[in-house]
């Protein structure tokens, strides 16, 4: 018998009885899981996989002891390698998963290898796709993330995308059934973590004050792996003469090494091994800028109403542009000084573009409504 097509590939469904796989595995998603498990585990039955693309304790497992993210069913234990040795690591693992759990839907977020390879396992086995964080688009195909985006939105079923923009977006390439635009469930994640953030004691471990530092991150391999952009930006630091908290990803640690530039982590840079999700966060409030090449950190900067400098020449977050909060600057010194040292500060903005608190549960209902949808459709008259 022919696998399932279309609307009868749906027909397992049925409201509050819906069997789910999320499918994790970098630091962004961590945060987008944990509020939306809370929601569907109200009324349906959740199957975490973590795929292992990040294997560093502090890059995973304390996000999870931290943002209260149940214990995964799975991990893939997948690690480091080339984007196309990764990607195919997790896709047959996920696959085998699939296979032997016979899920309803597949959650998928945002843009990464674990992305990308679970929305095509789920694909290829016609279980629906369900896509958290639909629609963006920096238009820059030589970003490993931006192909991601693209092949996942074209995979899936139901696209819950987190601004107008990325509705818009998602329009223009054909992609209009199944587009629900719910807000972005950072939100949630970030108004979950207020009361923890004011607990966080990372300034006073590192003797920072107020206002008085910038935090950075950088981990985009177009930044790591170029020797010249990385020196750039570590210059850049260093000639601003201000304290510079830099919380080193592995990848970026590495590269250092590599290129001979450890001498440059030394003076105003304070370079500290990567944080978890609390202490990042109260890096970022209590900073006077935040410098990341990082999408989610822009947004985070925005939502906490901090001046963002990106060291990328575009951003699939053009929402964050608004008021000046977020400047591209690419690995260019001259920019990132002027960014970094610019006396007039962003300008209010009103309302938030990222939604109100709440998508979590808004997609909860979705998923719940769409299935008691096709249930019925499919009754006898």
């Amino acid at each position: 018998m022919p696998p399932p097509t279309g609307r009868a590939k749906y027909a397992k469904f049925h409201s509050s009885d819906v069997r789910i796989v999320t499918i994790v595995g970098a630091r962004p998603q961590f945060i987008k899981c944990a509020p939306l498990s809370r929601a569907i585990r109200k009324t349906n039955e959740e199957i975490l996989v973590h795929t292992g693309q990040h294997y560093d304790f502090e890059m995973s497992r304390i996000f999870f002891e931290e943002l209260e993210i149940p214990e995964p069913d799975y991990n893939l234990n997948v690690g480091s390698g080339s984007h196309g040795a990764q990607t195919a690591k997790i896709l047959s693992a996920t696959e085998d998963v699939l296979l032997k759990e016979e899920p309803d839907m597949v959650i998928v977020f945002g843009d990464t290898n674990s992305t990308l390879a679970g929305s095509i396992a789920a694909s290829k086995l016609h279980i629906p796709v369900s896509h958290v964080e639909a629609g963006l688009r920096s238009y820059d195909r030589t970003m490993p993330e931006e192909i991601n985006r693209v092949l996942t939105d074209h995979a899936s079923d139901l696209l819950f995308t987190p601004t107008r923009k990325a509705v818009s977006n998602l329009r223009k390439e054909g992609i209009s059934v199944g587009v629900y635009n719910v807000g972005d469930v950072m939100v949630d994640a970030l108004e979950s973590a207020r009361g923890a953030i004011g607990k966080s004691t990372i300034l006073e471990r590192l003797g920072l004050h107020e206002n008085e530092y910038a935090m950075m991150t950088v981990h985009r391999a177009s930044n790591t792996d170029d020797p010249a952009r990385l020196a750039a930006i570590l210059k850049a630091m260093s000639d601003s003469g201000r304290k510079v908290v830099f919380p080193i990803h592995p990848r970026t640690r590495k590269a250092v090494e590599t290129a001979g530039l450890e001498t440059k982590l030394t003076g105003n840079i304070i370079a500290i091994p990567p944080v978890g999700y609390v202490d990042s966060l109260r890096l970022m409030s209590g900073s006077d800028a935040v410098i990341t090449d990082s999408g989610g950190m822009q947004k985070e900067a925005f939502l906490l109403k901090k001046r963002c400098i990106t060291l990328r020449e575009n951003t699939e977050w053009p929402e964050t542009l608004r008021g000046g909060m977020n400047t591209l600057v690419g690995a260019d010194e001259k920019r990132i000084l002027a960014a970094l040292n610019e006396k007039k500060r962003p300008g209010r903005t009103s309302g938030s573009p990222f939604g109100e608190p709440g998508a979590a549960e808004r997609i909860s209902i979705i998923l719940d409504r769409f299935g008691a949808s096709v249930s019925n459709d499919r009754r006898p008259s």
